[in-house]
């Protein structure tokens, strides 16, 4: 009998988390001989829903119908064996016999009280990356009774597996992309905080003001729209007044584009090199794609994006050693500033990296400077990224992460095996 999935997710959705969404749900479609599958769909902030109409989309609506008309047919007396919850942890419940969250994690070093709590209410956690983990596994809050005596900690006490996202390949679009520069880095972020879009572009300026280099954002504040495009012209344009006799240039590109536009994007001839100053990731999916297109990366040396970043490379001596295949910028790891505290998911006392100026130019020089070495550590890193996070076995960690293990003996009684898995 097949097993009663429901997937809580975003799986609509233009994000980060939407992408998560449907990592999850292709894992689960080539065993629906296996799994009964489910979806209930959320709306995710104010980001734009996809709009494509392609075999997947088709079998996504399929999903959210069927959830739907299953939940109208047994009011109050549904039952999942199974959830899967894409999403923050302050989104986490119980709404099936076993609970498995799903999330990115936090980009700080630490997680916020009622993560934790939320956390304990599933019977375990699938976080995204290393970093992720870090952050669960070792924050701490101390509890106390009435009478302000420590009588124990929160902490989280459910098993963690990690999944990194699986390498997905496009054929290029024909896009129409000129730019006056031969030599160009790209940025692809939000302008937020804590991408830090803002010290992204004074670096670049300061580094090669006097010289015919171009710097491409992809970025905007929340969305398409055309307002929200004239409000990123103008922070842009609020920097370059900075450098009224700049020889560099600065590109924006504003709006969705399609993973075929973005694969055009990574691979075109005058885009050489990716560059992410931002404070911390959660895995940092723009900086993965790039390094699966071969495209040569500049980045923070810390957070969710040194699980494909760094590499086993033999050194000298012969012996296999973590290497990072990018430049990589060095960092003061301090507290979060005040304007990026968000109640019960950016605690205050949180930290998280703050890029060194100095240390950005230099490795945006470097590549410059050197475009063959660096060119030649992205192909390196290509090749690692390519086998180690390819789709069948991002896939099948996914399937795994379902399976019970020495910690969760009672998943067999209660779902009456998952042997089929």
């Amino acid at each position: 009998m097949r097993k009663k999935i429901i997937v809580k997710a975003p799986a609509l959705s233009a994000s980060g988390y939407g992408e998560h969404a449907r990592f999850v749900l292709r894992a689960l479609k080539p065993h629906e001989d296996k799994y009964d599958i489910y979806l209930h769909n959320l709306a995710w902030g104010q980001t734009s829903w996809l709009f494509e109409d392609d075999p997947e989309r088709r079998w996504i609506d399929s999903l959210i119908s069927k959830t739907s008309h299953y939940l109208e047919a047994n009011k109050g007396t549904a039952e999942f064996d199974l959830s899967l919850q894409v999403t923050i942890p302050n989104e986490f419940e119980k709404i099936a016999k076993i609970n498995i969250g799903v999330t990115a994690g936090i980009e700080t070093n630490k997680v916020a009280p009622v993560w934790l709590q939320k956390t304990n209410e599933m019977d375990k956690i699938i976080v995204v990356s290393n970093h992720a983990k870090y952050g669960f596994e070792n924050t701490k809050y101390p509890l106390v009774n009435d009478k302000q005596e420590h009588v124990a900690d929160l902490t989280c006490d459910v098993p963690i597996s990690v999944v990194g996202y699986p390498v997905r390949t496009f054929e290029p679009a024909d896009v129409d992309l000129h730019f006056e520069t031969d030599f160009n880095f790209l940025a692809v972020a939000l302008w937020g905080q804590r991408k830090n879009i803002e010290r992204t572009v004074f670096n670049f300026l300061e580094e090669f003001k006097d010289e015919e280099v171009g710097l491409v954002l992809k970025t905007s504040i929340k969305g398409g729209c055309t307002y929200d495009r004239l409000q990123t012209e103008n922070l842009i344009k609020g920097i370059t007044a900075h450098f009224p006799d700049k020889k560099c240039k600065i590109y924006l590109l504003h709006g969705r584009m399609t993973d075929k536009e973005m694969t055009s994007l990574y691979r075109h001839p005058k885009i050489k090199c990716m560059v992410s100053l931002a404070h911390g990731e959660g895995f940092g999916l723009p900086l993965f794609e790039a390094a699966h297109n071969g495209l040569p990366i500049v980045a923070t040396d810390w957070s969710g994006q040194l699980d494909f970043l760094y590499a086993p490379q033999k050194d000298k001596k012969g012996k296999i050693k973590q290497k990072g295949l990018f430049g990589k910028v060095s960092y003061d790891l301090n507290q979060v500033q005040k304007e990026s505290v968000w109640e019960g998911v950016i605690t205050p006392d949180s930290m998280w990296a703050f890029p060194k100026d100095n240390s950005a130019k230099e490795k945006m020089r470097s590549v410059y400077k050197d475009y063959q070495l660096a060119a030649n550590k992205a192909k390196k890193l290509q090749k690692h990224v390519l086998e180690e996070f390819n789709s069948d076995k991002m896939h099948q960690k996914i399937l795994d992460s379902l399976e019970p293990n020495e910690e969760q003996k009672n998943w067999e009684a209660e779902l009456g095996g998952l042997s089929e898995v």
